[in-house]
């Protein structure tokens, strides 16, 4: 039986894996698009439907304008280098709802939403195309695939036969479960690992990049969000590396965003 459970699990692992584009990272992919955005859609739904929409005609312009310049960005890079077919798992929207927090986050499939607290800190196009470059990172990384498919390898765990045998729409409809934060936060993914942020970081840089936003906004403007904390940390950071070491991380990797990344004249 344990050779059973063994020969499974190796077999799971190795059918399931991706390549996050741009990084190159292997990452666990044990779930389809259609699944996950079949779990999502749901809860994201639900959420607008709860949320209240701001009113603020030119800050909601600005986060569509923004958004979309870098989703359309993303798509070119990834029809240009072989991956036209992950294009079709993107039905964007920006959205601007009325929330004091500081925060934004990203539902699969390119649902993005951006919350009127954290516009109070935003001075340009450029520095909303950080935060913005970084959810669609998440959603282009296909963060949350991967998070439902630890959710489903750990579930299984000495189980791991139960992958053939189980009701699959069970485990994903209870993998989605866990990390939508249902019962809480309803539609609002909960935080991302460190591994997942810094991931998104550098990725929302290249991004940004790509749909010709200056990347060097970057660093003064997580300052500015670090500062702003005043002793607690926006929600938008709560699951990042310390603020020194991530701003270093970035001007670490400016040089070679814009050197890979910047559209040519």
């Amino acid at each position: 039986m344990k050779r059973l459970i063994a020969i499974a699990v190796l077999a799971a692992l190795a059918a399931g894996c991706a390549t996050v584009p741009i990084t190159g990272r292997r990452q666990l992919s044990l779930v389809s698009d259609s699944e996950v955005l079949a779990s999502s859609l749901t809860q994201y739904r639900n959420y607008m439907g709860q949320a209240t929409v701001s009113g603020n005609r030119s800050q909601s312009a600005q986060v569509e304008r923004v958004g979309r310049r870098i989703a359309d960005a993303t798509e070119r890079y990834l029809r240009d280098n072989g991956l036209g077919k992950d294009v079709s798992a993107f039905a964007w929207e920006f959205n601007l709802v009325q929330d004091k927090e500081i925060n934004a986050f990203c539902m699969p499939g390119g649902k993005i939403v951006v919350y009127t607290g954290l516009m109070g800190l935003i001075s340009s196009d450029d520095e909303l195309a950080v935060v913005l470059g970084h959810e669609v990172a998440h959603a282009v990384a296909k963060h949350a695939n991967e998070r439902m498919s630890q959710q489903m390898l750990a579930a299984a765990g000495a189980q791991a036969v139960g992958f053939a045998t189980q009701d699959r729409s069970a485990m994903v409809q209870a993998a989605a479960s866990g990390i939508y934060g249902l019962g809480t936060q309803v539609g609002a993914l909960l935080p991302f690992s460190r591994k997942h942020e810094a991931e998104a970081d550098y990725m929302g840089l290249a991004l940004m990049t790509m749909a010709g936003y200056d990347p060097d906004s970057a660093p003064a403007f997580w300052h500015k969000m670090a500062a702003k904390g005043s002793g607690k940390s926006p929600e938008i950071l709560s699951s990042h590396p310390s603020d020194a070491s991530r701003v270093a991380a970035i001007e670490k990797a400016l040089p070679e965003i814009k050197a890979k990344y910047a559209p040519r004249r």
